[in-house]
């Protein structure tokens, strides 16, 4: 409990960043143009993220956590930094502001990585997995406030400062996260004889690289059969393929390939996967939906996600608990993917001509199944590997969760660009296509000095586009559930509350 604020801190720190952009993107993109690109802009973060991921947790493993927890933070900071100048005089103006936008939110999604899974590593090595249910139900509880606060502070902003203070505002936090685990973590400090597994970091990275620019482009800004679609894919192949060999043979593999040989690690990686696919590229529209169709301020639709994070931080804390109670957690996975397939189908339902109320409802479902989800998913990682390997295993579920979200927003935009095109070709034309171009300007001002036959079509279009997200989100979603359901119980470690502690050399990890 003496290093746990120091520690939410530092999650808050990246989910509130993640919340406020969501809530400030349509003013972002209303400034420095680019509709098209507005998926990149949490495509980049999410990408910086997975690909980053693996290397922070080995080097947790390896060197110890703490210096390597605080040099995150460091980079986040960096990051956000240079976000909140992006498009600015300082860097020759908006003409590449979306552009630089872009590679900056990568840098500070480097850095992200960073925070969550060694954050969730210290608790790993700190609290047995009996008793981590209820230390992981607080902290996804701090999430779920940091993921209410964000879009508070996130629409705030943007209504009443520049949102380039969107960025700024995580300055302050990352000193105080600073401050504090310097003088409350301690943890010891060693070093292994082993080499970092560079090449196999590289060859993962490049891989998912190439697979995400994919999904991106393919049919976008080019045909799938062009030759640029066909290079990546080819380059995806061969860099896959060779990282299988070298972490055969790799000291200290990056991604233990043993891992998952383990039933429960690769089903919950799986889940893991379509949780962030579902999640992270259906979530990226409500803001765009409920600010340009539903008209409501920036500050107001950070009010109206309120349900879902309320649903999903309750649900947390109580599954936490009762995970520590009992020490069963089977039945959370499927009661959550089911709640979630359902949020995201009730999501697709909706149209131009949806009240707020009715939005509430849905995204308060969907948050539901979130809370069941969220923090058990990382918990049956740990508690399925040995705990020489907790931080491979806390990366490997961030990264299986973060890869997911990075597909999921590619694809997803990409959808949603295809569509928007599709529709407003139908509606008003060809000439109607130009106003989801990359110059198009996503504002409320812009918007309202459409004529309004022309502005009802867009909005028309806008809705249907993103109904069409949701309901490929939907198609992932079923997915869960049905895999959670072959997961095995095996016991957590540890005691029971009010049991005697077993000593640590008498666990043994079962493997299937």
């Amino acid at each position: 409990m003496i290093v746990l604020p120091g520690l939410m801190l530092a999650i808050v720190l990246a989910m509130l960043d993640n919340m406020i952009v969501g809530t400030a993107m349509p003013r972002i993109v209303g400034e420095l143009g680019g509709l098209a690109h507005l998926s990149w802009v949490v495509t980049a973060y999410v990408l910086g993220t997975t690909v980053s991921t693996p290397i922070w947790g080995k080097i947790g493993d390896l060197y110890g956590r703490k210096s390597i927890f605080m040099a995150s933070i460091v980079i986040f900071m960096i990051g956000s930094a240079l976000c909140g100048m992006a498009g600015s005089a300082l860097l020759g103006g908006p003409a590449d502001g979306m552009a630089e936008l872009i590679a900056f939110r990568a840098l500070q999604g480097l850095g992200a990585g960073g925070l969550m899974v060694n954050a969730m590593a210290i608790i790993g090595d700190l609290v047995p997995p009996r008793e981590r249910g209820q230390y992981q139900g607080i902290m996804a509880g701090a999430m779920s406030l940091a993921m209410i606060a964000g879009p508070l502070v996130g629409g705030f902003i943007t209504d009443h400062l520049d949102w380039r203070w969107a960025f700024y505002v995580n300055l302050p936090f990352g000193a105080v996260a600073l401050v504090l685990l310097a003088l409350r973590l301690k943890l010891p400090k060693y070093r292994t004889e082993h080499r970092i597994d560079w090449l196999g970091a590289a060859l993962l990275s490049v891989g998912i690289t190439a697979l995400v620019l994919i999904a991106t482009w393919g049919g976008n800004q080019y045909e799938w059969g062009s030759p640029q679609i066909l290079g990546l894919g080819a380059l995806a192949v061969v860099t896959l393929v060779l990282f299988i060999p070298v972490e055969r043979r790799a000291a200290e593999p990056i991604m233990p390939l043993n891992l998952f040989r383990n039933r429960n690690f690769t089903l919950i990686s799986l889940i893991g996967f379509l949780l962030g696919f579902a999640m992270f590229g259906a979530i990226t529209f409500l803001p765009l939906f409920q600010q340009t169709v539903q008209g409501a301020s920036a500050t107001n639709s950070g009010l109206l996600l309120l349900p879902m994070m309320a649903t999903a931080m309750v649900v947390s804390l109580f599954v936490g608990r009762a995970i520590t109670k009992t020490g069963k957690y089977k039945i959370y996975p499927v009661i959550g993917g089911v709640g979630m397939a359902v949020g995201m189908w009730l999501l697709s339902l909706q149209g131009v001509h949806t009240p707020t109320w009715q939005t509430g409802v849905f995204i308060a479902v969907l948050g539901l199944g979130m809370g069941f989800l969220m923090q058990t998913t990382m918990l049956i990682a740990q508690n399925s590997v040995e705990q020489r390997d907790l931080g491979v295993a806390s990366s490997a579920s961030t990264f299986f969760r973060s890869i997911g979200g990075s597909f999921g927003v590619s694809l997803f935009g990409a959808v949603f660009n295809s569509r928007l095109v599709a529709d407003l070709t139908e509606k008003l034309g060809p000439q109607g296509a130009k106003l989801a171009d990359a110059g198009g300007q996503l504002s409320p001002a812009a918007l309202g000095q459409l004529p309004a036959p022309v502005r009802s079509g867009f909005l028309e279009s806008l809705a249907s586009a993103i109904s069409g997200v949701f309901w490929w989100a939907v198609l992932f979603a079923v997915v869960v559930p049905l895999l959670a359901a072959f997961l095995k119980e095996i016991p957590l470690r540890g005691a029971a509350p009010g049991e005697a502690v077993p000593d640590p050399k008498d666990t043994v990890t079962a493997h299937d």
